[in-house]
């Protein structure tokens, strides 16, 4: 069974081609799935430049979507023949996040979906609707599943509101899409006049150049009137931060999950309590969210924003372009 791992070299040069083992026999509650497409985050840039530093080899990539070719003898969650997507914790089911979960993460602390077959357990799987295609699919377990998370839980998006998004990668560009199913406004940055366009052309009704406007916090509220935007989804970290409470009207929330801009720095804590903002860490989210996200998907006919697709031949072409920056949406990787 061919997969990729993460050998201890330098750069994308540790994406090594490999055949391995595939399990034998299934336990009762195990399901082998034929992965056709996975998709790529961040975190996994961040997890293969630091390969040189890690334990033991692993199979990289959180997200991936496939085909069921085989059930254990008690699985009565799917069938053979059904297309399903994995959950990126394959152990959170529901409920708050707990420490332990942290221990199954897909493509970091676990084997991930780089591969042409991968195993695990049934409550890890979620079908896919049908209209979506794998590709489509595979986009969904990290970046589709915070975003729903930081409108959804870590806050309260109704209609009506206004939600600030940051640059065009996969969270931010499904928080758009999300917002907008939901009834909501969006104000949105991002350094490209291109790619503000294709932001206003997807719904958003402010964009905002945060590079011509270093102050773009002061610029987003001003775009609402001067009361702020109910949400920030705030994918940048320290660097950004500041500016999202800026953004923001008061009581309002950030929704924390992203270190794009840095994970330390100054934050103005006095503008965080003279406004009462809400602020919220979120890490992805539990099957349990995953499934109403995919409900969701289904009621509204969302379609994921696939920038490119590579073949799995040319995996680390896929990670050098999401590295790159040039991206719009989501980088995706076909297992033919």
């Amino acid at each position: 069974m061919q997969a990729y791992e993460l050998h201890p070299e330098e750069g994308f040069a540790a994406l090594t081609l490999v055949d391995r083992q595939a399990p034998k026999t299934l336990e009762p509650h195990q399901v082998r799935v034929r992965v056709r497409a996975v998709s790529l985050n961040y975190r996994d840039l961040v997890v293969a430049k630091n390969s040189q530093t890690r334990a033991k080899k692993i199979v990289p990539v959180s997200d991936g979507a496939g085909e069921v070719i085989e059930t254990g003898s008690a699985v009565t969650r799917v069938k053979v023949g059904d297309r399903v997507v994995a959950g990126f914790f394959p152990t959170w089911i529901d409920g708050p996040f707990a420490e332990v979960h942290h221990g199954s993460a897909l493509g970091g602390s676990l084997d991930g979906m780089l591969a042409r077959e991968v195993v695990l357990g049934e409550a890890a799987w979620v079908k896919i609707p049908e209209y979506l295609s794998f590709e489509e699919a595979s986009t969904l377990p990290c970046a589709g599943v915070t975003a729903w998370n930081a409108l959804f839980h870590a806050a309260s998006v109704k209609s009506g509101d206004t939600v600030l998004v940051q640059g065009t990668g996969g969270v931010s560009i499904f928080a758009l899409q999300l917002a907008r199913a939901a009834g909501a406004r969006v104000v949105a940055t991002s350094s490209s006049a291109d790619k503000r366009a294709r932001l206003e052309s997807l719904g958003a009704f402010a964009t905002i150049d945060y590079r011509e406007t270093p102050a773009w916090g002061e610029a987003a509220r001003a775009a609402t009137g001067g009361r702020g935007v109910d949400v920030a989804v705030e994918v940048g970290g320290a660097g950004t931060f500041d500016q999202s409470v800026k953004a923001l009207r008061f009581g309002g929330t950030v929704s924390l999950l992203g270190i794009l801009a840095g994970t330390q720095g100054p934050i103005d804590t006095y503008a965080i309590l003279h406004k009462d903002v809400h602020v919220r860490g979120l890490y992805v989210g539990s099957i349990a969210m995953f499934e109403e996200l995919l409900r969701a998907l289904d009621a509204s006919r969302i379609r994921p924003i696939v920038d490119r697709v590579f073949s799995f031949a040319e995996a680390r072409g896929a990670y050098e372009h999401l590295a790159s920056g040039k991206h719009f949406g989501k980088v995706v990787i076909r297992v033919d």
